[in-house]
């Protein structure tokens, strides 16, 4: 399927039978599924935009919760200022997913959240205490901190 970002060039594998991507980020193959497909496009779409490789995180805890991210922007400190929530491309980004993803700019004090289910996406920016929804995806000199 062809996605909503600029062509890449990926190393894929095949063993019994699984396809594997590697990730650039972990440095490892990881089991190629639809959502991991959008994952590792929205990290080569990051990568080409400007963000610094050593600052991108994938798939770890948020600080102080069990509750995981799929891909993260690390400011300087060290803590995620842009974090992305990756869908499966059959996801359909309606009301219901945008909500989901709102809240993690209140819950974790993130300034900007990226939702994409590779097809379409939505930047969500937090000015104060207001939410601006963007169909975008982020430019590193425009978000950078």
């Amino acid at each position: 399927m062809q996605l909503n970002f600029d062509k890449f060039n990926f190393q894929v594998k095949t063993e019994n039978n699984t396809n594997y991507i590697f990730d650039c980020i972990r440095k490892k193959y990881v089991k190629l599924t639809p959502e991991e497909w959008v994952r590792q496009h929205c990290i080569h779409q990051l990568l080409q935009n400007g963000f610094p490789e050593g600052r991108l995180s994938v798939e770890r805890n948020f600080p102080k919760s069990k509750k995981r991210y799929d891909l993260a922007y690390l400011n300087k400190e060290g803590v995620p200022s842009l974090l992305v929530e990756c869908k499966a491309p059959k996801v359909t980004i309606d009301e219901t997913t945008l909500n989901q993803v709102s809240g993690y700019v209140y819950l974790q004090n993130v300034k900007y959240v990226l939702l994409t289910n590779g097809l379409t996406h939505f930047l969500i920016t937090r000015n104060d205490d207001k939410l601006e929804i963007v169909q975008d995806f982020p430019i590193f000199s425009k978000i950078s901190n």
